[in-house]
């Protein structure tokens, strides 16, 4: 993952309802959960959903699948995984000295 990615990924995370989507997704496991269940659950109306669910799609956050009349969501946890890695992989490891400094 790179910097655009993360901060797109980052972006879609930044709104409260589309955490908590993305959280409940995560609950969910591979599973998954419909979109019905998810606008239940969370009481969002399905207008409000739809556009949540869009910025999450397009940041590869969450992952559709059509079966028969619902549509399926489950959490992108291969992105996921990729921006935790993005976000941890330099952690603790120093900062190099700046010579600049007045």
């Amino acid at each position: 993952m790179n910097r655009d990615d993360a901060a797109t990924a980052l972006a879609a995370l930044g709104h409260p309802a589309r955490l908590d989507v993305f959280r409940l997704l995560v609950r969910a496991g591979e599973a998954g959960v419909t979109v019905g269940e998810i606008a239940q659950r969370l009481g969002l109306p399905a207008s409000t959903l739809a556009h949540h669910l869009r910025a999450l799609t397009g940041a590869s956050l969450v992952v559709q699948e059509k079966q028969g009349r619902e549509t399926l969501c489950r959490a992108g946890f291969d992105r996921m995984d990729g921006l935790v890695t993005y976000l941890t992989e330099e952690c603790c490891t120093g900062l190099p000295a700046n010579h600049d400094a007045a």
